[in-house]
């Protein structure tokens, strides 16, 4: 072992950057970006926050109905795949009276989920 090479030891803020993958903050910006896009397509009458609901509420069911999502998966990866649907659906909820972070979502997300089925 080389003894000359420097020792560095991550601090916890390093870590967890270093832990965060570049997708998943991709995937907040898009959300965050679909979100007030669809704001702003409500603002404007083009859409209902009812038709962008039953938009979102289809794209749901539709990914829960691929065959794999219950013989693939686990459900923590179902999470995933429904996640980013389950926030713009809250976003959506919750009007434009003042922009939400992705933080505060993603903390309603996680406080309405329900088990699926095969999992009852």
């Amino acid at each position: 072992m080389d003894q000359s090479a420097p020792c560095r030891v991550n601090r916890p803020a390093e870590m967890e950057e270093a832990n965060m993958n570049v997708a998943n903050l991709q995937l907040e910006g898009l959300c965050l970006a679909i979100a007030a896009i669809n704001h702003a397509l409500v603002e404007k009458g083009i859409l209902s926050q009812l038709e962008i609901d039953e938009a979102l509420r289809k794209a749901e069911a539709t990914a829960r109905g691929d065959n794999r999502f219950i013989e693939d998966l686990k459900p923590s990866n179902r999470d995933a795949i429904c996640f980013p649907i389950r926030v713009l659906q809250i976003a959506n909820d919750t009007g434009a009276e003042r922009p939400w972070t992705f933080s505060e979502l993603a903390r309603l997300v996680g406080g309405i989920k329900e088990p699926y089925n095969d999992m009852l």
